[in-house]
């Protein structure tokens, strides 16, 4: 219900529309505005490309979203490409208001850390924040604009230790100087790594943004929460104000056939992968296709837990 309630005070062109609300058999149902794709079916398209232009268009777009979500006073708090709602003109609408909450400006409140996919998750809530405002949206959208011109996330752990560690691999280990409140971070020493790394960020990426878009994506990866621009002021960077190209919405979206979303991103995926390869001690035979014996693949992967305390819900 939550849910719903924010969407029907939420009025943007950036935002998803709710157009209905049903109820049957003691089920809730939302009828939202019918959107094409969404940003992560595109970017795993087989055969489709954003060009800079469209590329600047659609961190343009979101960032146009979170400004006003902000001003309204709500956290996303999920931001992420399957969130990230695309119709064949090229429009963004920023949708999934499951984990959003209502926060009063300036003042932070007391919430749980576990929320932003864990890809997109900054490293304060890594490190065990639970007082926090906007700028975790930001961090979120500094990852995906980064897709956009590597084509895979950029910081991809399995759990959140490791999710932390890819993070200072890149950006570099934080101290009392760059970042001055790090170490009154409840998790701070028990993730920290034995050696301190150096900011990677430019070497990294200079090769592969323009000079406007490597400015503008390093200030949404600030490491400091503190330091990063708000929606509104990321706007303004010379990367949307001076540099070309001029955003472009993708129109060239209308020759994809059919719809494309996370779903049909992973099944692609997923076919193309090749077989597991067997263990070192078997050997590898011929099935027999007169044997009356199934092969039964069902066979469970463990998923790396998490070492990392636990917060309440909120």
């Amino acid at each position: 219900m939550r849910e719903i309630k924010l969407l029907q005070k939420l009025k943007h062109d950036r935002i998803v529309e709710l157009q209905e609300i049903m109820v049957a058999k003691g089920s809730v149902y939302m009828v939202l505005e019918y959107m094409d794709h969404d940003l992560s079916g595109i970017l795993g398209h087989p055969n489709f490309n954003f060009e800079p232009a469209h590329a600047k268009s659609l961190v343009k777009q979101m960032l146009e979203g979170l400004a006003y979500l902000h001003h309204m006073g709500i956290l996303h708090r999920d931001i992420k490409g399957s969130n990230l709602l695309i119709n064949n003109k090229g429009e963004l609408k920023i949708a999934d208001f499951g984990l959003a909450r209502v926060f009063e400006k300036n003042r932070a409140h007391d919430y749980t850390n576990r929320v932003i996919t864990l890809w997109y998750r900054p490293p304060e809530l890594l490190l065990g924040a639970t007082a926090y405002g906007p700028a975790v949206d930001i961090w979120s959208v500094g990852c995906i604009m980064l897709e956009f011109f590597t084509g895979k996330a950029v910081f991809n752990g399995q759990d959140e230790v490791s999710q932390i560690d890819s993070i200072y691999k890149i950006m570099g280990t934080p101290s009392v100087e760059t970042w001055p409140t790090v170490k009154e971070l409840p998790w701070y020493e028990m993730v920290r790594p034995a050696e301190n790394y150096v900011s990677k960020f430019r070497e990294s990426y200079q090769s592969l943004l323009s000079p406007g878009a490597l400015e503008l994506s390093e200030a949404l990866l600030s490491m400091d929460p503190l330091k990063r621009p708000t929606a509104t002021q990321a706007l303004e960077f010379s990367y949307f104000k001076q540099e070309s190209p001029e955003p472009v919405m993708p129109a060239n979206l209308l020759d994809i056939n059919g719809d494309w979303h996370e779903f049909e991103s992973k099944q692609r995926k997923k076919q193309k992968a090749p077989p597991p390869p067997p263990p070192s001690n078997a050997s590898v035979s011929k099935p027999n296709p007169n044997s009356k014996t199934s092969n039964n693949n069902n066979r469970t992967k463990a998923t790396p837990s998490s070492a990392l305390p636990s917060t309440r819900p909120h």
